[in-house]
Formats: C-alpha cells, structure tokens, sequence
C-alpha cells in the first residue's frame, strides 16, 4: 500500500472519531496513536466525558470486534480471560473470556481486584491468557483502553505502578467547553444516540488487516539519532527532576518512540520531529512518574512537573 493511501485512511479514522466524540481532540489522537503503535491506553476523566463513546466508535470506523468490561470489587480473572467447561462427553473444553475480543474497554479499571488486574496485566504484555495451565493467543489488533475515575471518588484505588507502565500512554478526558457542549446537544436533537452505533454515521475505513498495515506503514517511519538522543534527554531529566519522586523507566522512553513515529504518520510524514516527540511526552510519562509530596500539596501536577522538564530540555534543531 502507498503512503498516500496509508495517510488517507488514517485521517478518515481521525475523522470519524472527531465527529462523533466532540471537544476531546487531544484524546482521540492519542487513543489512534497508541493504536498504531500497538500500545494500550489509560483514559481518565470524570463520568460522563465521553470515554465509552471513544472506544465504540473507533471500532466501528476499524471493523474489529468491540468488548466492553465492566470492573467492580468482585469481578474474578475468569470472568474476563474464560473457563475451561466440562462437555456432556466428559472433556474440559475452554470457553474464551471477552479478552478474546480486538478493543477491549475496561471500564472503571481502578475498581478491579488484584488478581484479575494481574490477569489484565497478563494479557496486555504477552498477549496471551493462561487458563488451566495452558496459553491461548489473543487477536493481533487485541488493544485495552482502559478507563479511571480520579482517585479521590469513592471505591477507587491508585493503580500499582507495574501496570501503570504497562500502558503507552494516558489520555486526559476534560468536560467539554460551551461551545462544544452546547453542540452536543444538538447532535441529539438530531437523532444521535450514544447507546445506538447505528446512530453515529461512521462506516468501516479498514479492517484489521488494514490495522497491521498501518502499523508496518508506522514501523518504517525513520527516527534520526537526534531524536533519539532527545527523547533520551528528556526520559533521563525526569529522574533528575527535584520534582519528582519518580522518574520514567527505560520502558517510556521506548514507549515515546513508537508513538512519535505513529504521530509522525498521522501528520502525514515518513519522519520524525522534535515536535512529535513534544507533543507525546505529556500523555506518554504522566502516569509513569510520581511528584514530590510536598509540591503536590501545592497543586503541582504531573503535567505542571513534565512541562517544566520540557521546556528545560533543548530541543534539536534542523
């Protein structure tokens, strides 16, 4: 497939979800970045900001199957990865959990008990479940986007910072301006219904052969040295950062890598920028580094600490 068609049907999804999830552009991009760049997501805001309403509509515009999880205090790891049944003839046969499933949507994933976090965990690593003993493969689209409340709603427990850096990056979902709140109710008025699919005018752009095309197209973006070494710098400043109590593991740097490149493709290049890699570092570190007690006291957020460390780390120059 060329560039030109691969740039065309990546911005036909970017499209597709831009129409249908109003005011969060930040998010949509990101979610479509992490996907092309084989990562999962971490989707945190406030009920009600359109997280649900993201995952469903980028399956739709894929054509992949679609699985929403729903986590609470009881749920057990056979509940999402299967069970292996015994069969009238007297032989256990495995039934596939919703994990088997190409988008999954954890909904509320700070509310799930340890052990069916491991299993989550598990299968955002290896891609695989093991049941019983024995493995079974998951989808190679199989992608978790993963929602949170924040943490100080009730019920809900900071994730341990072993999964948090399983996920590439992590989308902030703000409410909406008044603008684009005031448009959203419009689109109702005109039939739209979040609960319908069928109600969102979004028709198939690829399927999931198409999806691991895309992900080859990312895979031959080039990445110069400067580049590396800038993501280097900014991984390792926030290790030094008087800010922060911890800093980014060699895993985000490769994290920022993949998603510069899958940033760089949606911009319609076959190369990476500085900017790519500026852009991403927010979503790309925020849950992967903790800030000084004392300065989050005082409101300083991740955000506020990884801005601060961007804007101190010299950038490549032409």
């Amino acid at each position: 497939m060329g560039s030109t068609a691969t740039g065309t049907q990546v911005q036909e999804i970017l499209a597709a979800l831009r129409r249908v999830v109003l005011g969060q552009e930040g998010a949509t991009r990101d979610c479509l970045v992490a996907l092309l760049a084989r990562g999962h997501v971490l989707l945190e805001g406030v009920p009600g900001t359109a997280k649900t309403l993201l995952v469903r509509t980028l399956a739709r515009a894929l054509d992949v199957s679609y699985a929403r999880i729903q986590f609470t205090p009881d749920l057990m790891p056979g509940d999402i990865t299967g069970i292996s049944v015994l069969t009238t003839g007297q032989e256990f046969v495995f039934r596939p959990g919703p994990l088997f499933h190409d988008l999954i949507l954890g909904d509320e994933i700070n509310r799930a008990p340890a052990k069916t976090q491991a299993a989550l965990l598990e299968a955002m690593q290896e891609r695989t479940v093991t049941v019983d003993g024995k493995s079974h493969s998951l989808s190679r689209t199989f992608t978790v986007f993963a929602t949170q409340n924040p943490i100080e709603f009730e019920g809900t427990y900071p994730l341990p910072e072993a999964e948090l850096d399983r996920f590439m990056l992590k989308a902030s979902m703000g409410y909406p301006p008044e603008d684009v709140e005031q448009g959203i109710l419009g689109r109702y008025l005109e039939g739209f219904e979040a609960d319908l699919p069928e109600t969102y005018g979004v028709v198939p752009v690829v399927d999931a052969e198409g999806v691991e095309r895309l992900r080859q197209a990312v895979a031959a973006v080039r990445v110069e040295p400067r580049i590396t070494a800038y993501i280097t710098k900014i991984i390792r400043a926030t290790r030094e950062a008087a800010s922060l109590t911890l800093g980014a593991s060699p895993r985000a740097g490769v994290a920022l890598l993949k998603t510069s490149r899958a940033l760089a493709l949606i911009e319609g290049r076959d190369f990476v920028i500085p900017d790519d890699v500026k852009q991403l570092a927010t979503p790309v570190l925020r849950h992967r580094v903790a800030v000084a007690p004392e300065l989050e006291l005082e409101g300083v957020t991740p955000d506020v600490a990884l801005k601060s460390i961007l804007d101190q780390t010299e950038a490549p120059t032409a």
